[in-house]
């Protein structure tokens, strides 16, 4: 067989598969029977075959056809959860659906664009759950299932006792409040939050004060020196002069104590306490300190005229104005009153700015940074026993 023949019969052979595979080509999908898959049916991912002439006219717009991404919502229980809100959204946020999910907890989206996405799933009372993943090309997306917990709530549990039972409790801090561990400041609370007073512990802090031996001491002093200066002459000198200036004064002491301080304070249902502030501008710590003598907190935690302060001072000027001797009741009583009222603001300023930093207390213990309290306004009934 020569070289021409040879090439002739295999030239002629090929041209026979050329032929064969466009026949097979024009026929059509392979049929069910032969193994191939059945005409119109496409697997999931898959897309609508191109044709070669398509593919090389628009290569991209065959890569990168819109897809679906279906799901299932499910709770905790892996019951369907119905009504949860999915969002998805493209790793580059070009593109965002959000849908409910259904009665079975299913949810779908569709043209979306192939690449990354996330979907975010939320419903009330459940916490936020994300998962993500990646569509391709033309791609039915099928997410497994998403499963939503109860959100984790917080609470804040504030246990409050008994409010007699912790206002007690703050009285019997007070009553250890000394200044330089001696002098005794009991009428000044440094809580924002003190629970009001009730009357037995209005009563109760009164005695505590004026029978306190460093009042006692405070008021023999005072008639030492009055004695000394020969006031109220009347009263004469030696034993008998002093044991008169001293019971006058201590009478005084003790009387504007409990009008001020408990009697007039539990009527009104008022605060006798000196709330310290600690906070803020020097001008409003003065004012507030200043405005202690007129202004109070109430037992209902309200801001309001200080009535107790205002009319104890006054009832105890009169009062006083019968125990010393040629004073004129009206003139003693107003003028005595106006003076102890200046000498109420004048405690309140020094409660703020002094006696804070020499009174330790167990509450200081607590703090060693001291309290910042917001401070309302009482009056101190102690400043009643100087005279004019």
């Amino acid at each position: 067989m020569g070289f021409s023949e040879t090439y002739t019969r295999r030239l002629s052979h090929f041209v026979l598969v050329l032929l064969s595979c466009g026949i097979a080509n024009a026929q059509g999908p392979v049929p069910a029977e032969s193994g191939g898959v059945p005409d119109g049916i496409w697997m999931v991912g898959s897309s609508t075959p191109s044709s070669p002439q398509e593919i090389q006219q628009n290569p991209s717009q065959a890569a990168a056809k819109p897809g679906s991404v279906i799901g299932t919502v499910l709770d905790q229980a892996g019951s369907p959860a119905s009504g949860a809100v999915v969002r998805l959204t493209s790793a580059d946020k070009s593109f965002s659906q959000e849908v409910l999910s259904g009665d079975n907890g299913q949810f779908s989206f569709s043209n979306v664009p192939p690449g990354p996405f996330i979907l975010s799933v939320s419903a009330e009372k459940f916490g936020n759950q994300e998962v993500s993943g990646e569509l391709v090309s033309g791609q039915t997306y099928l997410a497994p299932p998403i499963v939503i917990s109860i959100a984790t709530v917080v609470t804040d549990v504030k246990v409050a006792g008994d409010p007699v039972e912790v206002a007690t409790e703050e009285v019997k801090e007070q009553e250890q409040q000394r200044v330089l561990g001696v002098i005794p400041n009991f009428y000044v609370t440094y809580r924002q939050d003190a629970a009001p007073m009730t009357t037995k512990l209005k009563f109760q802090l009164a005695w505590k004060s004026s029978i306190d031996p460093v009042t006692i001491l405070g008021t023999a002093l005072l008639a030492g020196f009055e004695q000394a200066g020969d006031q109220y002459s009347e009263f004469g000198q030696g034993a008998a002069g002093y044991g008169k200036r001293f019971g006058a004064a201590y009478v005084d002491v003790f009387a504007s104590t409990f009008i001020s301080g408990a009697i007039f304070p539990s009527l009104l249902k008022q605060d006798p306490r000196y709330y310290y502030q600690g906070t803020g501008s020097t001008r409003s710590r003065l004012v507030h300190a200043i405005g202690n003598s007129v202004w109070c907190k109430g037992d209902n935690g309200r801001w309001q005229v200080n009535y107790s302060n205002i009319a104890g001072i006054f009832a105890g000027a009169a009062l006083a104005s019968a125990l010393y001797p040629k004073t004129n009741p009206g003139t003693f009583t107003l003028s005595n009153g106006f003076i102890r009222l200046g000498e109420s603001s004048l405690a309140g300023v020094v409660q703020e700015f002094v006696l804070r930093k020499l009174t330790k207390t167990k509450h200081q213990a607590e703090d060693p940074s001291g309290p910042a309290d917001l401070a309302t306004t009482a009056s101190d009934p102690m400043p009643s026993a100087k005279k004019p």
